[in-house]
């Protein structure tokens, strides 16, 4: 039943995971007058955890060594990537903050990349990453762009740890431990904060519903697709960032696209577009 559920496409697979992301991502920052960042990410992977750990039952005691020192790793990149993004965007807006992030990733793709044709979809997305980002602003808030990149770096761990354990491990059971070790890592931080005092079972649900769109399902299609992708493929398909988290923040949040944002939404779809064409060769071959 699972494989049935999870039968989907690699690049199908990281667009939906793209689109519930930053979904998740816009209705968790409504959240944050109330419960602050850090609650608000414990909540969501402490969920996120229990679902996955629910519905997989990874069998742990059959882990081998090699395993778990991959495992462990991914998982707290896991954490530490989405801690720190709800930190980031807690101070910047989510699509200058996602366009900060996509460094990382970016930074796999061009590192990694063998085909002179990657190069022109990296430089594609890069340029709609310099005409989304607001350089001539004097009001970015410093740390909130430090946090982003930080983030990004993050990201970058979680994609190659990602595509190494997803060569030794069976996806739902890596996603569902990785998840657990994510937990742990940020859990303390969310206890620390005052979030919690205000809980009640309304935000007990939206919790519910951030797991899910922010981590179970996106998660799990990730590393299906990171299964059967090239990290560098991967990378180039996560262009789509920057414009999905503009279009999601203005149906949230009401934050307007302007001119430079749809230029980048163009710029960064057509290198999807184009990653998309090179996966499909890649998998004819």
């Amino acid at each position: 039943m699972q494989n049935k559920t999870f039968n989907i496409p690699p690049i199908p697979a990281v667009l939906l995971a793209i689109v519930s992301v930053q979904s998740g991502a816009a209705i968790a920052k409504t959240l944050f007058p109330i419960l602050g960042a850090a609650a608000t990410a414990s909540l969501r992977i402490g969920i996120s955890a229990l679902i996955l750990l629910c519905v997989y039952q990874p069998k742990v005691k059959q882990f081998t060594s090699r395993q778990w020192k991959l495992v462990i790793p991914y998982g707290l990149a896991l954490g530490a990537m989405n801690m720190i993004f709800y930190l980031a965007i807690e101070r910047i807006p989510i699509g200058l903050a996602v366009t900060l992030e996509f460094i990382g990733p970016l930074m796999v793709a061009v590192l990694g990349s063998k085909k002179i044709i990657d190069y022109l979809w990296v430089l594609l997305a890069a340029a709609g990453i310099l005409i989304i980002a607001p350089w001539k602003s004097d009001t970015v808030d410093l740390l909130g762009v430090i946090l982003a990149l930080t983030a990004g770096a993050f990201w970058a761990a979680y994609i190659i740890l990602g595509g190494k354990v997803s060569k030794i491990m069976k996806g739902g059971d890596a996603v569902a431990v990785g998840m657990l070790f994510a937990s742990l890592l940020i859990l303390p931080f969310g206890l620390a904060s005052h979030g919690f005092q205000l809980m009640n079972m309304n935000y007990l649900y939206m919790g519910v519903a951030l797991a899910l769109l922010s981590s179970a399902i996106p998660f799990s299609l990730e590393m299906k697709a990171l299964g059967q992708l090239s990290s560098q493929t991967f990378s180039i398909l996560m262009s789509l960032e920057p414009a999905v988290a503009s279009i999601c923040a203005l149906l949230f949040l009401q934050e307007v696209l302007n001119t430079n944002e749809i230029l980048a939404v163009i710029f960064v779809v057509i290198a999807s577009a184009g990653a998309t064409l090179t996966a499909k060769q890649k998998t004819v071959l």
